[in-house]
């Protein structure tokens, strides 16, 4: 009788793990797709403008997914080689996560994802909302200046209503898109009225996508043809009076794809041309250096919430122009500060740092730390707690050698899953990988139910489960579900204690939110397999027990 009630408490806790385990990855994953900004609801209100413009028109080329390697390449990218001749350039560094509209987001206000309130995740068309937070094109909307865009349907409801003059979208992102994108631009480039326009070429990002990959001659030849653009656009352009942004929203990884935290996706290429900018490579900038360069470039102010520093190392500028636009950026920096840290809960401190942009950004990201150590403490309590429950489930009433073994089998499930997903299928450990939920959902389930049924046949032949009693093979069978479920969770105690258990105020670690993601997933597919496993091991150990001859 005892033994009955054990396997019908341990089958409830396998039932109530895969429920819980659904319930946490579902709203896990819509808690990030639903992340907004602390900012939000109270954006910084836009200050002073920085002076008078210092080129009559900035044309953003923005190649979605270019990476620092192709675009560097003289052989696959001549005519960009070229212009960087005369260019400033280097490296550009992103934050995850490491998709378009993040990026988007963060090129345009200066703002990094966790603050800027753009989407954290590429959202469907029908779902995005426009900026919250003040941005280049406002900016110069509110001074006067005319603005045009070109290029993906995203930036449709993206950019505020009334903020562009002059529009061109496209719902595709091959290279016949591409081309009417440009060809929408051209006369938009002559056009001495409109001085700020943004040209957005799509089809690395498809090839990398659906055709192989960066390391594919797809790629290559859609980098060419994307080159061929870009001196479309510069060869209709006055550099004596026009300035020319050339960057990447993110990188892409070798097998296709982006969203993680991998160096190769968080790094892109930058190219500053044209009136006013001094030639030559530079040290790598931030992301969040475009939107307040592009405000000193036409005399808009700094966006509100910007993050970076305007690259006037880049730009010759006047003594009186540099003192408005340091007053200007301290300004900002400072109403940044005040606000954030009233957004947060947190007291104002100014640090330390070389300038007011790097003194600000240590000061946000003091008070964000402050705040997260606090609320992990907590957590990391509550886990230790937890993991000590879960333990007591997994050791009563055993052996030690039951024990071990039980833990070992746990052990090596882990072993031949990540086999499977790190050697064999050479993923990363990130979204960068995965084309989508669906496809990532079943990819985990197969590869849990594979190596989970291996170790359920190595146990049973070890142990002799079938030589036992029907209903201890099925108590044994769920109590190694149990046990393997708790090797399998560990990812999930450290997610808990690093990012809490959904998305909330700021951005998670992105690299162990996805683990716990992962894990969920298997303790999910698991406990499933588990109870059925379970089941059967009831009418094998019958039948098994009856043709070995065993009293039954």
């Amino acid at each position: 009788m005892r033994k009955k009630i054990q396997l019908i408490i341990g089958i409830t806790i396998c039932l109530a793990i895969a429920v819980s385990a659904y319930l946490w990855a579902t709203n896990m994953m819509q808690s990030l797709y639903l992340y907004r900004s602390p900012l939000s609801r109270t954006p910084p209100a836009p200050g002073e403008t920085t002076g008078s413009s210092v080129t009559a028109k900035v044309v953003i080329i923005l190649v979605d997914a270019l990476r620092v390697d192709t675009a560097f390449n003289s052989d696959i990218m001549p005519s960009l080689i070229k212009l960087r001749n005369n260019a400033a350039w280097g490296t550009m560094h992103s934050q995850p996560p490491s998709y378009s509209e993040p990026g988007w987001t963060t090129l345009l206000t200066g703002a990094w994802p966790d603050i800027s309130d753009g989407p954290a995740m590429n959202l469907d068309y029908a779902n995005i909302y426009p900026f919250t937070q003040d941005n280049i094109f406002s900016a110069a909307h509110r001074l006067g200046l005319k603005t045009a865009i070109s290029g993906y349907y995203w930036f449709e409801k993206m950019l505020p209503q009334g903020s562009t003059d002059n529009s061109f979208y496209t719902e595709e992102e091959d290279n016949l898109a591409d081309q009417q994108v440009v060809n929408a631009a051209l006369p938009w480039l002559m056009d001495d009225q409109i001085s700020l326009l943004l040209i957005h070429i799509d089809q690395v990002d498809y090839a990398g996508h659906h055709e192989g990959g960066p390391r594919s001659i797809n790629w290559e030849e859609a980098a060419k043809r994307a080159d061929t653009l870009i001196n479309s656009i510069v060869s209709q352009l006055d550099l004596n009076k026009a300035t020319v942004i050339i960057v990447s929203d993110h990188g892409q990884i070798d097998s296709g794809g982006h969203g993680g935290q991998e160096t190769i996706v968080l790094t892109e290429p930058f190219l500053l041309v044209g009136n006013s900018i001094t030639p030559g490579q530079y040290p790598d900038i931030q992301m969040v250096d475009i939107a307040p360069t592009i405000s000193v470039l036409l005399g808009l102010n700094i966006p509100a919430t910007n993050q970076g520093r305007p690259l006037l190392n880049m730009i010759t500028l006047g003594k009186d122009k540099t003192s408005l636009v340091n007053i200007a950026l301290s300004n900002q920096q400072d109403q940044l500060l005040k606000i954030y840290l009233d957004a947060i809960g947190q007291k104002e401190k100014l640090l330390d740092g070389q300038n007011i942009v790097s003194a600000t950004q240590n000061s946000i990201l003091s008070a964000r730390n402050t705040r997260l150590t606090s609320e992990r403490l907590k957590r990391g309590l509550i886990a230790i707690i937890l993991l000590g429950m879960c333990l007591f489930l997994v050791i009563q009433r055993q052996t030690r050698k039951t024990i071990v073994f039980y833990l070992l089998i746990g052990i090596i499930y882990s072993l031949i899953f990540n086999v499977r997903y790190a050697l064999l299928d050479q993923h990363p450990y990130s979204l960068s990988w995965v084309p989508g939920q669906k496809e990532l959902v079943i990819y985990i389930a197969v590869t849990t139910t594979i190596a989970y049924l291996m170790c359920w046949l190595m146990f049973n032949l070890f142990m002799k489960t079938f030589t036992k009693k029907p209903i201890e093979a099925a108590r044994q069978t769920i109590f190694l579900t149990i046990s393997t479920i708790f090797i399998v969770a560990i990812p999930l105690y450290l997610s808990f204690v690093i990012n809490g258990f959904l998305v909330s105020w700021t951005l998670p670690d992105m690299l162990s939110m996805y683990l716990a993601f992962v894990a969920l997933l298997q303790c999910m597919v698991i406990a499933i397999i588990g109870i059925f496993l379970a089941g059967l091991s009831v009418p094998i150990s019958f039948v098994a027990r009856r043709f070995t001859g065993v009293t039954i």
